[in-house]
Formats: structure tokens, C-alpha cells, sequence
């Protein structure tokens, strides 16, 4: 025998058997255990016995199962309820005798619930039937997630479970109910559904959150006066709220229209508990349907922030992406510019991908990760017996290149004497083997890449002048992720939804914190970083947002916050830059469609060359 230990606020305790199949609870006195809690509901909890277990459910209220919130619970000995502020404790006694169901017919899902007329303690026949009935839909419905089908099964099965002509299946968008689903007993849909409901009915249920029945609404006090209520002819109907976590989200809603078929208390008790069955049912439903949408937009968003392999829509990177369709074509050499990790090699493959050398190799070398004494080799090749251990003549680089292109990656940290073979390579368009004296010809398309300022390394001497301007024909500059805005975010999702595929991990997303954290921090690694961060995140986060702390974005590694005016003079930098850069340098076009004096454009391109070379600033005519 099972029973609850009911502890109420005032501190008096006592103990109810649970004998019924279907026991409930709540502050009004029909429920089977009334609590003398003003912070219960009328109608709160119920427990189900389904001849084996206890399973407790709500039927509106907020619970929790030994301190843990939730919206059923099978129950275990001892388990603590607590509704409100009143506690209740279930107690199992394994060795007595479990209410059984006297020797009758077998009741399956499939039989007419009504051919049965043998009842069990406290449940008739056929609401013994309905219980598993509603059991066997559940099952049924739980491993779906086909919206438009879980909607109308729900709303079919109600209508089959209460004997009602019709039912429509409403839902809260924007705190408004809005009919989802209108059919009636031959599973039709309604035509006109919205023009068939009573306002007045409705607006109480989402109003007090509470199931509704009318027996005759027509005659009812409160609505026998309502213009809804009268002009539809409204008979016998039934209203229950759809609750998530004391919140409603939806309303079912059933009606007869003959008086003959009214709706006895006991129809509503079992709309109730298929109400809060339907409700988990729906809510996942409802979960997984955004979950998609989510994710359609975000990869209807990626596509059109993407070119190519590369993710981004920032001003900047779109001006590097003109500037590839417009050199792409060509076969002059580009050198990309930028800080280590911004995607330097993706943007020489797409340069490479929109060439008409698409179809030949794209060779990749990096120049700072190969000992000096091997580069040569690995760039031009070597004869048999040129060096010890050059058992085989072996191409090189350039050769593998032949009719695509060559990367050559880090091209700063290459070493001087090399530096004037590369340049005669790269003018005569013939290379030497190591080893050997005879040239033989390359058709190759040359792309290079550094994260050092080029210029400045000629000034010092490690690289030689002559080769820097062979090499800098066009020059693409990458912006750091610090300077690309929405962009952290975007690429944030993409690798969050690559890795946690790739290493079947249960995070969806991050908190408003970290996406906040994202982007104040300055990103020395830039986009390479990022990725790692996330890709560890994914591995080891077992929760399914990631918070700042999962990124290891602690708020001293974030940049502070600037004072406002400082805040103020840095956007205008930027702005204005962003403008020159769009109309290609020109000062007058960009004072034009800025609005202000050409004075102002010169004026703030001496403050950026001051700050680059850390002269002086002439004094001015008029303040910035």
C-alpha cells in the first residue's frame, strides 16, 4: 500500500492512503487530498497508478521532487513533494498487496472503451480505458517531432477522450491566442475556425490559468450575457490551459452542441490529464521546431555571410572579397597582409579557386618552418648526390606547382641568401635544381603571405627591397577579429556547430554573457584561436550553452571599457576609414558623402599618419 505523509504550513501532519487509481490534489476540497495551503492551486498536482508505479503530475502548479523542479515524476519511497509551502512524502510498503485490478476482461488501447463495464478501486471501466489509452498516445507521440502532426493528433485524440463534437488546439504568440488546430469528431478540419470560438471563455482561461467547464454556457451567470457566447449558441463546453513551468503557453478548447451530450465533471478531470500529458508532448514539439528554425536561419545567414570556404560580412572583409574577384582573373602576384590566425591560406585558395587555374595543383610552403639548409631543396628540388642524403632526384615546390598556384606562406621569415633565387625564379620564370646547372621553365601563379609589416622589414635589411616590390603587385589586407564586429559571433556558431557534431557533444549555443565576452575580447590569436577555444569547449562543457567561463574568457583578459569620448573619437576613426576605403582614397567623394568640410578628411588622415610614424602633429586650423 502506498500513502502520502502531508505536511502542511502550520506544521500538522497527517497520512492519506492512496487507494484511487487517479488521486488528486490541490487547495479545493473535491480534490481527493485537499491542502489547507493558500499558495497551492484549486486544481495542483495528481498522482497516476498505472498498476505498477506511481507517477505524479501537474496539473498547473509548480513542483518540485526532493528540491529538484519538474513536471512529472515517477515516484520512489521516501521521494519529498513539495507544492507551495506544503511537503508531502511518499511512502511504499513493498510487502503489502498492490491495488490490483479485480479478474475482468483485458482493456487494450484498440477496444472500445465503452463494451467494458468492469471497474477497478475508485476508476470505472472506460476512464481505466482512456488512462491507457493517453498512456499508449504518449508513447507514441514522444519519439515525434512533425509539428503540424503532433498538433492535430492531440486535438483528435481530446475530441475522441471527451466525446465532443469539435476542438481547436490554441497557442500564446505574442501573448495573443491564436487557433493552431480546429477539427471536429470525423477529424476534419473546421473551415472558419476563429469564428466558432467563444472570446469571453477563452479570455477567462488565460486570464486565471485555470480549466473551465459549462454544462450550458447559455445559461451560465457570467456568460449568459456575452455577445460570443449568444451568437454562437453555445452549448456545453470544456477549456483547459497547456502549462510549462506555471507558465501558459497554449489553450485546448472542445465543445458540444447538443445539450444532450453535456460535459460531466469527470470530462474535464480527464481533459485535465490529457492536458498535462499533451503539454510535455508539445513542448518539446514546440522546442525542437525552434531548435530547426534556429538553425535553418543560421545556415541561411552563414550562406549569405560566406565566400567560398571564408565567413564574414564586415566592411572590411568585403572589400577584400572585390578585390579577389578582380585579381582572381589575373595571373599577378598578391601578397596578403595581416595577423597571424585571420585566414590568410583560405583567401590564397579562394583566390586560386576563381582563377582560370582552378583546375591545377594549389602548392602550399611554409617559408619559416623549414631549416634554411632545406628550403632550397623544397622550393626548386635537387639532383641525385647534390648534398648527403639526396639519394634521388626529387622536384621541388615550384615544379609540383606547374599550371596552378604557389603559396608561399611566412614569406618574411625567409632567409636573405634565398631571397635573390626566389626573385630570379619569379622574373625569369625558370628554376634550378639543386645541384644542377640546367633551368627548367614554370607557368605558376604566385601568391604570398606574411603577418610582419614588409616595408619596415626592408628598412632594416632582412628583406630585400627588389623582391618585396615583385611580390607586392596587389596587396590584400586582412582586418584582425577584434575590428570584424558580428562576424566573432557568426564564426562563433559555425565551429560551435561543427565541433559539436564532429565529437557528438550535447552544446546548442552560448550564453548572453559569453556572446557579450566574445566580443570584448581582443583576439591576439584571431580566428585560429577562437576555433581552438570552442573546439575545447565542445569537448569538455557538459551543458548546453557555453558560458564565458567554458571559453576561459575571465573579465581580466576582457578589454576594458573606453570613456565615452574616447569611445566617440575611435568610431569616427573608423567610420571615416571604412568611408576612404570604400570610394578607393578619394578624400572629396568621401567628405561629399560624409557631410563635412574636405578640411576635416585631410585633417584626420594627419592624425593617422602622426600616430603610424610617431612625429609630431602640425598644429591645425580647426579642431577634429
Amino acid at each position: 500500500m502506498a500513502s502520502l505523509s502531508v505536511r502542511t504550513p502550520d506544521g500538522k501532519v497527517r497520512t492519506v492512503p492512496l487507494l484511487k487509481r487517479i488521486t488528486s490534489i490541490g487547495r479545493g476540497p473535491d480534490n481527493d487530498v485537499p491542502l489547507d495551503d493558500p499558495a497551492v492551486p484549486d486544481s495542483a498536482l495528481h498522482v497516476l497508478f498505472d498498476g505498477s508505479r506511481y507517477q505524479v503530475g501537474s496539473l498547473g502548479a509548480t513542483f518540485q521532487i526532493n528540491g529538484k523542479k519538474r513536471d512529472s515524476h515517477v515516484l520512489a519511497s521516501q521521494d519529498v513533494i513539495r507544492v507551495g509551502q506544503t511537503e508531502l512524502t511518499f511512502a511504499r510498503d513493498t510487502a503489502a498487496p498492490r491495488p490490483t485490478p479485480s479478474p475482468s476482461p483485458t482493456i487494450t488501447v484498440e477496444e472500445n472503451p465503452d463494451s467494458h463495464t468492469a471497474e477497478l478501486p475508485g476508476v470505472p471501466g472506460r476512464e481505466l480505458a482512456m488512462l491507457r489509452r493517453l498512456t499508449a498516445f504518449s508513447e507514441r507521440l514522444l519519439g515525434s517531432y512533425d509539428l503540424d502532426r503532433i498538433l492535430e493528433s492531440l486535438m483528435d485524440e481530446a475530441i475522441e477522450v471527451t466525446r465532443a463534437d469539435k476542438g481547436f488546439l490554441i497557442l500564446m504568440e505574442s501573448n495573443e491566442p491564436r487557433v493552431k488546430v480546429a477539427r471536429n469528431l470525423s477529424r476534419e478540419n473546421i473551415e472558419d475556425a476563429v469564428e466558432k470560438l467563444s472570446d469571453s471563455i477563452i479570455a477567462k482561461v488565460v486570464k486565471e490559468q485555470k480549466p473551465l467547464i459549462l454544462a450550458d454556457a447559455i445559461d451560465a451567470p457570467e456568460f449568459k450575457a456575452s455577445e460570443s457566447v449568444v451568437n454562437l449558441k453555445v452549448h456545453s463546453v470544456m477549456c483547459v490551459p497547456l502549462m510549462h513551468k506555471a507558465n501558459l503557453f497554449g489553450l485546448i478548447y472542445v465543445g458540444n452542441d447538443r445539450l444532450v451530450n453535456r460535459f460531466e465533471p469527470k470530462s474535464l478531470d480527464m481533459l485535465t490529464i490529457f492536458a498535462a500529458q499533451a503539454s510535455l508532448i508539445l513542448h518539446n514539439a514546440l522546442l525542437v521546431n525552434d531548435l530547426k528554425l534556429d538553425n535553418t536561419e543560421l545556415r541561411k545567414k552563414l550562406e549569405d555571410q560566406r565566400y567560398g570556404d571564408i565567413i564574414g560580412a564586415c566592411q572590411g572583409m568585403k572589400e577584400v572579397y572585390k578585390r579577389i574577384d578582380k585579381i582572381a582573373l589575373t595571373d599577378i602576384s598578391v601578397l596578403i597582409t595581416g595577423e597571424t590566425g585571420t585566414g590568410k591560406e583560405l583567401i590564397a585558395r579562394e583566390i586560386h579557386r576563381h582563377s582560370p587555374r582552378a583546375k591545377g595543383p594549389f602548392i602550399t610552403i611554409n617559408c619559416g618552418a623549414i631549416p634554411e639548409n632545406l628550403l632550397e631543396s623544397e622550393l626548386f628540388g635537387h639532383v641525385k648526390g647534390a648534398f648527403t642524403g639526396a639519394v634521388a632526384t626529387r622536384p621541388g615546390k615550384f615544379q609540383a606547382a606547374i599550371g596552378g598556384t604557389l603559396f608561399l606562406d611566412e614569406i618574411g621569415e625567409m632567409p636573405l641568401q634565398l631571397q635573390v633565387k626566389l626573385l630570379r625564379a619569379l622574373q625569369e620564370k625558370v628554376v634550378y635544381k639543386v645541384g644542377d646547372n640546367r633551368g627548367e621553365p614554370v607557368d605558376i601563379r604566385v601568391v604570398a603571405a606574411t603577418n610582419k609589416i614588409l616595408e619596415e622589414e626592408v628598412k632594416r635589411g632582412t628583406f630585400r627591397e627588389d623582391l618585396y616590390y615583385r611580390l607586392n603587385v596587389v596587396t590584400l589586407k586582412l582586418p584582425p577579429l577584434r575590428e570584424r564586429g558580428e562576424d566573432v559571433q557568426v564564426l562563433g556558431k559555425f565551429f560551435l556547430q561543427k565541433y559539436s557534431k564532429e565529437f557528438n557533444s550535447k552544446v546548442r549555443g552560448f550564453t548572453p554573457a559569453a556572446t557579450v565576452a566574445m566580443k570584448k575580447y581582443a583576439w591576439p590569436g584571431n580566428i585560429r584561436e577562437l576555433e581552438n577555444r570552442i573546439k575545447k569547449a565542445s569537448v569538455l562543457a557538459d551543458k548546453p550553452l557555453l558560458g564565458a567561463d567554458d571559453l576561459d574568457l575571465k573579465p581580466e583578459n576582457l578589454e576594458p571599457i573606453m570613456p565615452l569620448l574616447q569611445a566617440k573619437e575611435e568610431f569616427q576613426k573608423r567610420y571615416i576609414n571604412e568611408v576612404l576605403a570604400r570610394n578607393n582614397g578619394n578624400r572629396t567623394k568621401t567628405a561629399k558623402d560624409l557631410g563635412v568640410d574636405p578640411r576635416t578628411i585631410f585633417r584626420h588622415l594627419e592624425k593617422m599618419e602622426a600616430e603610424k610614424s610617431g612625429r609630431p602633429l602640425p598644429p591645425e586650423e580647426e579642431e577634429f
